[in-house]
């Protein structure tokens, strides 16, 4: 008699390896569900590959569910990695591809204990396929050309399908599994970005009905403060913003959705009667011209270099967004030429998502210590096990002071999810609270400084920091104050790192700051860190003397900034030179004066004259200056104050000034350089890859320079522009 074969990915096996079907030699009466009704491969690879394939099915519809339904239990890079595998997987053997396989499919199905009633989109909505590497996206681009790409930014956040008729606001939903979604529209009403009625325009009357697609977000400014609200209410804290934005649309109470503060931006139009715009673009424009929200990151190009080239530079301004976001989306702009490459089954043809390295990982807090700072502020610390975030592998996080540890609602032991952004030390964005196991305990802030035993209290009385006063005399802030003196925004003695002036203090060498400048060859050698086994100096050692001399010609504002005065960093360091252009004459000035200094300010100058009122403060000016630092500018030197009373914002790179000495030729010259665009903005400078700084620049209608105009501007003033 001819047997039906049971279906190979059957994965119940004897002590021999084979599979159900070879054991039962009978009729399969019902074809199990996600899974191919394919003629079995009885070899060991066979049973192999198809056994793979359902594990990594089956964790890839656990994951995908938990995501878009509750708690996501991996960072985002290992569910990507997973779904790539299971994507190749179906690749190289294609009787894996099922019909529903995880490959094919949008989204997740609505729960069913979902308490939201279950919607159908008007269009289907459909995913984006990724890329993760240039190569990658080149390979999609050669096989998508167009005249025009849009580039935009991947918010990370929950998708919402709003649909409005004769232009009120009739429905939103979820995205669900793509057709079928949870009706948010109660919520969606109190989410302020959302417009309850559209706005018609001359160019762009309001369809009879329009279906808007967007993300739903917390910005990352207003995520702390959800927080807060949510742990003084005896909730657990969200792990990031994405996660409180998820939970937020889904909440039952519109009234508490309305502090979660969450906004939309617009991304998409799914059906439409009465709106047939030529672009995506065109799009954009009428959503925004209805007040929609759109994103003010969304550019159009005209080539494939243009499109790496944006990739590239949100690269570097990841978090320059007011939202979070973890890559960019590519979009054929001609909506012809969209409808003519079509679609998959889970995601257009037309676009593509290129996603960065990730920047949030998940890992456990070990412990949590504390450091005393250069001003003798005490901070605690997160001590986790060795975790790889955005390319490098990290062990610590800042977690700035106790009320922060409080507000973070982490305990020792939690999972933890910790974010790296480029070089700026770890963070941890907050617990894995709902996989506690009871074991974890709370942080106890110390009473006494870890370093030097002194009692610790706050500085005054309402401050959340508490200091160690010995600062004279503790090895802790010795150091600090040490490495900080030594860093780039400061003295920038290369050779001279934590472990240097580590050595340096605990050994004795030097007693403070203020013996810098005596080092000799003779004290180098006494020195652990650079000596060799020999006792003689080594490379380091020849290059922190030579350092010490360059640095004693530093310009005024570095020797201003290497006082370790509270409050007074580079800004306001370069903004007390260019006032009073030496030391003598700012410990001579009035704290009304000082305060009057443009970026300086009452707080700022009450600090400056509480530390010259400390004679072992003065005692190392006068060391610096027996030593030959120079304690004021030359006003030959000088520049010609050609901005004076002027800001202005500079954006993308400059062939001719780095971050840093651009900064330094507006403020050297008596302009302000202001790090966002506003209508008190006077010029913006933009280079190669200027970015959305320069489209809002557009908007306020305030004049962009290129490199060349801002040298003029630079050399002759306003006046030379014309």
């Amino acid at each position: 008699m001819a047997r039906t074969p049971l279906n190979p990915l059957v994965v119940a096996q004897d002590p021999a390896g084979r599979c159900a079907d070879c054991i039962v030699g009978g009729v399969d009466n019902a074809k199990t569900d996600n899974t191919p009704a394919a003629t079995p491969d009885h070899g060991s690879d066979g049973h192999r590959l198809t056994a793979r394939w359902q594990e990594l099915a089956d964790q890839v519809r656990h994951h995908r569910q938990a995501y878009y339904n509750a708690q996501p239990e991996i960072p985002d890079a290992d569910f990507d990695a997973l779904f790539r595998e299971l994507e190749q997987l179906e690749k190289d053997h294609p009787q894996l591809a099922v019909e529903d396989s995880p490959t094919r499919q949008v989204g997740a199905p609505v729960p069913d204990s979902s308490t939201f009633d279950n919607v159908e989109h008007l269009e289907r909505m459909l995913s984006l396929d990724n890329v993760f590497s240039p190569a990658e996206l080149e390979g999609w681009l050669a096989r998508t050309p167009a005249a025009t790409y849009l580039t935009e930014l991947k918010i990370d956040g929950l998708s919402i399908d709003v649909i409005y008729k004769d232009g009120r606001l009739w429905r939103a939903a979820t995205r669900g599994d793509g057709r079928i979604g949870e009706d948010v529209t109660a919520n969606a009403r109190v989410i302020e970005s959302i417009p309850h009625q559209l706005t018609a325009s001359d160019e762009f009357p309001v369809p009879d009905v329009v279906e808007v697609r967007g993300e739903v977000f917390i910005r990352v400014a207003d995520f702390p403060a959800v927080n807060t609200r949510r742990i003084a209410e005896g909730a657990a804290p969200f792990a990031n913003p994405r996660n409180a934005a998820a939970g937020s649309l889904r909440m039952k109470n519109p009234e508490e959705v309305k502090k979660r503060r969450l906004k939309m931006i617009c991304h998409g139009i799914g059906a439409s009667v009465g709106f047939s715009p030529a672009s995506q673009y065109e799009a954009y424009r009428a959503l925004a011209a209805w007040g929609l929200p759109v994103s003010p990151y969304t550019e159009a190009v005209q080539s494939a270099e243009q499109v790496l080239d944006k990739v590239a530079w949100w690269a570097d301004h990841r978090h320059d967004a007011v939202h979070e976001m973890d890559g960019v989306v590519i979009k054929v702009d001609d909506l012809a030429e969209q409808k003519a490459l079509g679609a998959t089954s889970r995601a257009p043809r037309w676009a593509i998502a290129y996603k960065y390295p990730p920047e949030e990982v998940n890992t456990r807090l070990e412990d949590i210590w504390t450091g005393v700072g250069r001003t003798g502020r005490v901070t605690p610390f997160a001590v986790m096990r060795p975790v790889k975030v955005a390319g490098s592998v990290v062990q610590m996080a800042t977690l700035h002071n106790q009320s922060e540890v409080k507000r973070k609602g982490v305990l020792i032991g939690d999972e933890v999810t910790v974010r790296k952004a480029g070089e700026v030390i770890p963070e941890i964005l907050g617990p894995r609270a709902d996989i506690r196991d009871g074991s974890e305990r709370a942080f106890i802030f110390p009473q006494l400084c870890p370093e030097c035993g002194t009692r610790l209290k706050p500085a005054k009385k309402d401050d959340v920091d508490y200091r160690c006063p010995n600062t004279r005399h503790c090895p802790g802030q010795l150091v600090s104050r040490l490495s900080y003196i030594a860093g780039r925004g400061v003295f920038d003695i290369e050779d001279l790192g934590d472990k240097g002036a580590d050595d340096l203090i605990r050994r004795g060498i030097i007693g403070d700051e203020a013996d810098l400048f005596t080092l000799t060859e003779k004290k180098l050698r006494t020195s652990a860190v650079y000596t060799d086994a020999a006792g003689k100096l080594t490379a380091a050692g020849t290059g922190l003397l030579a350092n010490l001399e360059q640095a004693k010609h530093k310009d005024l504002w570095r020797v201003i900034a290497a006082l370790s005065i509270r409050h007074v960093g580079p800004t306001a360091a370069r903004a007390l030179a260019a006032r009073w252009h030496s030391v003598d004459n700012i410990a001579a000035a009035s704290e009304q004066d000082l305060a009057a200094t443009d970026g300086v300010g009452p707080v700022i100058a009450a600090s400056i004259k509480q530390w010259f009122t400390i004679d072992w403060h003065t005692r190392i000016i006068d060391a610096w200056r027996r030593a030959g630092v120079v304690m004021e500018d030359n006003p030959a030197e000088r520049a010609e104050q050609t901005l004076d009373g002027l800001t202005i914002v500079a954006t993308g790179s400059l062939e001719g000034f780095t971050r840093d000495s651009v900064k330094e030729a507006i403020i050297s010259r008596g302009g302000k350089a202001a790090g966002s665009v506003s209508k008190k903005t006077d010029y913006v400078v933009a280079g190669t890859n200027a970015g959305s700084k320069a489209t809002k620049a557009e908007q306020l209608g305030v004049p962009i320079l290129d490199e060349n105009q801002f040298v003029l501007l630079l050399d002759k003033g306003p006046g030379a522009l014309g």
